[in-house]
């Protein structure tokens, strides 16, 4: 993921590009802050009536009881007023804020989903699905808390300096000066506050992918009894974050109290100064009362901005991680200008096409070449078996043609069109992939037929079924279409859930299908049903099978033999076998550890 975003955005610029991502995060806000100067205003008269009531209202020997009730009754008006705005001024800002949130999240979710399957495999899934829970949770509660604070306290603290600079400017210099060293003080906490929280947002991250990692992969560590290590693993990332997290709220804690330390400094010095000046200097006591009064609406803000800061900068750690997953470029780009593909068969070639997966092809260690000039032309309705040894680069070529990833060199057509000019949304009505290990929803069987197909109706579910040859097994289901395959397909076998893909594909009607054949072995009844249900499925179709048994590619119309990321043969099963290369030593050494008398 992109993470230059944390030496080239300062937080202002980060808080910038959110706003920017999420406009409804801004949306209004301009009569929000008038709001919320209104709201403050108001509240400001109070230490003006206090002023008055102590000149005016408290006379030597005598108290001027209406002049009094007056002024409360001005106070009790301008009370309601400030509840009334800033009761406005609050459900405006958490109404937009929520809004911006859903829209960043979406956003979020979205580009997520777009990303190129390389970049999926950097990343742990943990780690992205704390990029929309926990990170968007610390952008919410900053909105729903800190956002608000910010706004009211931000206007609080200019309508009171204001007011102090016209009441008495020698008394807003003592106040202004005193307080001022606490801006040095808090850039030099925000600075560390940011690097902390930014370790949180990490550790955090690295603890949510190990417990996923945990959780998913909980059936092969019973297999083996290795429970243990992987806790430990877990164990150490929650204790890294428990250590991130308590040295975040430590730098954080030392916040509150060095603002509470200047405000006791600056009413010292306020007070003392007044006392100064006194009367002879035109300083009357009710105007030193009500200036101390003001004094304290001034550090008030003061103060919970220093709660505020700890908030903001572990919303800024959350949101540049949000920003960094959304810098991340989406998979393979598509064309602004995409051109339609012809009607029918398609045909697929490869020309002179070379991949490596760190996108160069320098021999080095991390990205060696997985495929070297490989040129390769297959026909309408011709059905291609890729076989090889493991790292062949057979499912390079899968992933190719599929458009899971673009060629480092060269290009790929289907039906004469160059991939990169084929818009996505047809490219996956017109291909299908069935991967080896197909993934199932914790649904119905129907349920995980009909995403790839929602126009399609029950009656074509069993029809598909039907065309495949496996009638008879979905009638063995106990609830038919409506038999539960538990989480990831987990109640059926793995022969089961293949069957269940080969059915799905055939639901979307493709013309080009390409095949990643399951390794797990599977019991002879269910290897029977899958074996002739691909050949039904195959029919009429330009199919690509990634063959692990060698008794698929027998069935097939041309074997396509890799080695090392290269075409070493070509031509039918017969031709291969009568050739004597590669091939027949290999169909041979498959024969022998099988068993298996037939030559196919």
């Amino acid at each position: 993921m992109n993470t230059d975003l944390e030496q080239r955005f300062p937080s202002a610029r980060i808080i910038g590009r959110g706003v920017t991502v999420a406009p409804a995060l801004k949306s209004g806000i301009g009569l929000t802050f008038v709001l919320a100067l209104f709201g403050t205003g108001a509240r400001l008269v109070i230490p003006v009536l206090i002023q008055q009531s102590i000149d005016h209202g408290l006379q030597p020997g005598r108290v001027d009881i209406d002049y009094i009730i007056r002024l409360c009754l001005i106070g009790s008006l301008c009370v309601v007023l400030s509840s009334v705005c800033l009761r406005e001024a609050t459900r405006r800002l958490g109404t937009r804020s929520e809004s911006g949130l859903f829209a960043l999240r979406s956003q979020l979710f979205d580009h997520i989903h777009r990303l190129s399957l390389e970049e999926h495999n950097k990343e742990k899934r943990g780690a992205l699905v704390s990029r929309v829970t926990s990170d968007i949770e610390t952008l919410t509660q900053f909105f729903s808390w800190g956002g608000l604070g910010l706004l009211l306290d931000g206007s609080q603290m200019i309508a009171v300096a204001a007011v102090m600079l016209a009441y008495d400017w020698r008394l807003a210099l003592v106040a202004f000066v005193t307080s001022a060293p606490l801006v040095i003080v808090l850039r030099y906490v925000q600075s560390r506050l940011v690097r902390a929280h930014n370790l949180s947002r990490e550790r955090n991250a690295d603890f949510l992918g190990s417990v996923s990692e945990l959780m998913a992969g909980a059936e092969t560590l019973h297999a083996y009894d290795a429970e243990q290590p992987m806790i430990d693993a877990v164990l150490v990332s929650m204790h890294n974050r428990k250590k991130s997290n308590i040295r975040a709220g430590v730098i954080g804690a030392f916040l509150f109290p060095s603002g509470e330390v200047f405000a006791v400094f600056t009413v010292m010095a306020v007070v003392g100064t007044g006392l100064l000046i006194g009367p002879s200097g035109g300083l009357t006591s009710g105007a030193l009362v009500g200036f101390v009064f003001l004094t304290y609406r001034f550090l008030e803000p003061i103060a919970e901005f220093t709660e505020i800061i700890d908030q903001v900068q572990s919303a800024v750690a959350g949101l540049r991680r949000v920003l960094g997953v959304l810098d991340t470029p989406v998979g393979p780009p598509q064309s602004q200008h995409p051109r339609p593909l012809p009607q029918g068969g398609l045909s697929v070639d490869l020309k002179d096409v070379s991949f490596a997966y760190g996108s160069r092809l320098d021999e080095t260690d991390d990205d060696a070449p997985v495929l070297h000039d490989i040129s390769l032309h297959i026909a309408p309705g011709q059905h291609v078996a890729l076989v090889g040894p493991s790292g062949s680069g057979k499912t390079t070529i899968a992933r190719l043609i599929a458009r899971l990833t673009d060629p480092t060199i060269g290009r790929v057509l289907i039906g004469g069109v160059a991939l990169t000019d084929v818009a996505n949304m047809e490219l996956r009505r017109r291909l299908i992939v069935v991967p080896q290990e197909p993934f199932l929803f914790a649904n119905s069987i129907e349920y995980n037929l009909q995403f790839a197909n929602p126009d399609a109706s029950e009656t074509d579910m069993i029809s598909s079924f039907a065309d495949l040859g496996l009638s008879d097994w979905l009638e063995s289901l106990p609830l038919g279409l409506g038999t539960q395959v538990g989480q990831r397909g987990s109640s059926l076998s793995a022969g089961e859930r293949q069957l269940v893909a080969l059915v799905r594909a055939s639901i979307v009607k493709p013309d080009v299908l390409v095949l990643d054949e399951a390794t797990s072995s599977v019991d002879s009844l269910t290897e029977v049903r899958i074996s002739r249900a691909l050949e039904r499925l195959a029919v009429g179709r330009t199919t690509i099978s990634i063959a692990h048994r060698l008794s698929t590619a027998s069935r097939a119309d041309r074997v396509i033999m890799l080695e090392n990321g290269r075409i070493v043969e070509d031509g039918s099963h017969l031709e291969l076998l009568a050739a004597g290369g590669k091939y027949a030593s290999l169909y041979e050494t498959w024969i022998n550890s099988t068993g298996s008398t037939t030559n196919e």
